[in-house]
């Protein structure tokens, strides 16, 4: 019987390392796979970059630019709920398996794990 097991996790690393030791370790695991929000990966460049402001001199100058207001970028540009890097991991495997796989899955900082069939 093919059992599919399902953990969140706080950042997409995290589900990485989980998945790869589950890999490893354990056999009978069919396929694995990650699910998160790409866009709290634009958050994260955001956090140390450098915003440009383009000042033009008149409408009528044929948008020559005058001025460049730079200024420290920040993650809150980007909305709080699109900023969450929480990322749900899945292991299709076999019954048997399904155990070991949420130890592993416990173990490596997974929350809410849940198993169906």
């Amino acid at each position: 019987m093919i059992s599919r097991v399902s953990a969140e996790f706080e950042s997409p690393e995290l589900a990485e390392a989980s998945l790869h030791k589950i890999k490893e370790g354990i056999k009978g695991i069919y396929r694995t796979g990650i699910i998160y929000n790409k866009r709290s990966e634009e958050a994260m460049k955001l956090r140390h970059g450098t915003l440009y402001t383009i000042i033009p001199t008149a409408v009528t100058t044929f948008n020559y630019i005058t001025a460049v207001v730079e200024s420290p970028s920040s993650e809150d540009v980007i909305p709080e709920p699109s900023r969450s890097r929480t990322t749900k991991a899945y292991v299709i495997c076999e019954a048997d398996s399904v155990n070991n796989i949420k130890a592993i899955l416990n173990a490596m900082g997974g929350l809410n794990i849940h198993c169906g069939s």
